[in-house]
């Protein structure tokens, strides 16, 4: 049951050096759990990450700074601070934030935060409502409908065009359970606008150093300590449109939906990560002489335990590498992952205090899944329920 990084021959060797230069990097500076800061993170070996390793750089562009190397290269790195379960921002930033500035902003938006978040000067926040980033993403359900997100009820984020002709929006509600929230440097807001019979959603940018006393950032205690949940609040606080007003609104659910399917992958590959994360510990511990290593029947369950996380990740790279915006396999490679993640966490209780790899688990399942609706929803987009009542 090899796990080293120079065992998956699928890999280039640029792939391998960049797991492994990760995997250096947060061994030496991260110790499982990783131990929260004020920030949710530690900015000093996220500057490493970003700066010597170009994590930040990695999926975008390269005339924006980035490096264009994609979903692959990017799940890589997902997997490895996912297997030491460090804090970073590259999960609200770069996994869900700056996908979406890509694809919607403007020129001049893009020209002007894609460099910065590519540099690691800025760090991002997507703010939905409803506490479900899952439903909005579209991977529990139909993100056409706006009840997610107020749905132009009381409830939500509500923006309104700025009055008396000016410039922008105003937003009024709140969201819970934005990661990063509390210290992004830029947030992007999910609202609703035109009321009840003409509701839509938009996306708009908040900058919280001009946003005022409006914008209320509450850092709020989560199931992991890893992760960095805020209660954000807006009271008339002034927003700008990300891109220009879509003459078809189903345009901005739908970005969100292909984003979503791509940010399942990568949260797959964190999963896997810290799936094999606590069967690394687990093997260690039962190679220290315990009686549990004389037991044939715990090492049958390690070895299935470890095909059941290498079927797994198998998928996961198979939905990294599909062409094309948002991987339709995305969802189902996360259910697979965060199934195995419980498994493994499971697994590993008799052997040591396996409580952040439940957290985790349970975090992300709370967030983006329960897995049982990744699933039903995946094989609501693909028709397999139709053809399986057919």
């Amino acid at each position: 049951m090899d796990t080293a990084e120079g065992a998956d021959p699928a890999l280039t060797e640029e792939q391998r050096e960049i797991r492994r230069t990760l995997r250096d990097l947060l061994d030496r500076h991260t110790g499982p759990p990783a131990t929260p800061t004020p920030q949710g993170y530690d900015p000093d070996l996220w500057a490493r990450m970003a700066g010597e390793l170009g994590l930040s750089r990695l999926a975008l562009p390269e005339e924006y700074g980035g490096t264009g190397r994609g979903t692959p290269e990017l799940a890589l790195a997902c997997e490895e601070t996912g297997r030491a379960l460090a804090p970073s921002p590259l999960l609200a930033t770069s996994v869900l934030t700056a996908p979406l500035v890509a694809a919607l902003g403007t020129p001049e938006q893009r020209a002007e935060l894609l460099p910065r978040i590519a540099d690691a000067t800025l760090t991002c926040a997507l703010a939905v409502p409803g506490g479900s980033l899952g439903h909005a993403l579209g991977l529990t359900g139909d993100n056409t409908t706006g009840a997610w997100s107020g749905d132009g009820r009381a409830g939500g984020v509500q923006a309104r065009p700025a009055p008396d002709g000016g410039e922008g929006w105003l937003l009024y509600g709140e969201a819970e359970q934005v990661l990063d929230g509390h210290s992004a440097g830029l947030l992007l807001v999910a609202a609703h606008t035109g009321g009840f019979a003409r509701s839509r959603t938009l996306l708009l940018l908040v900058r919280p150093d001009d946003a005022g006393p409006g914008l209320v950032r509450t850092r709020r205690a989560g199931l992991d300590p890893t992760r960095s949940p805020a209660r954000v609040q807006f009271r008339d606080v002034p927003a700008t449109l990300l891109g220009e007003d879509p003459a078809d609104p189903a345009d901005i659910t739908r970005a969100l939906a292909a984003a979503g399917r791509t940010a399942a992958v990568l949260l797959a590959a964190e999963a896997v990560g810290a799936a094999r994360g606590a069967l690394e510990r687990t093997r260690g511990h039962l190679g220290t002489g315990t009686a549990d290593e004389a037991r044939p029947s715990g090492r049958y369950r390690l070895a299935d335990l470890y095909v059941q996380i290498e079927a797994a990740r198998t998928l996961t790279y198979c939905a990294a590498r599909e062409p094309g915006p948002g991987p339709d396999s995305g969802p189902l490679a996360l259910a697979q992952a965060l199934e195995a993640l419980r498994a493994a966490a499971g697994e590993a209780v008799p052997a040591y205090d396996a409580h952040p790899y439940f957290r985790r688990a349970a975090a992300d399942e709370l967030l983006f899944g329960p897995a049982g609706r990744l699933r039903a929803r995946a094989a609501e987009r693909t028709g397999l329920l139709g053809e399986a009542a057919a």
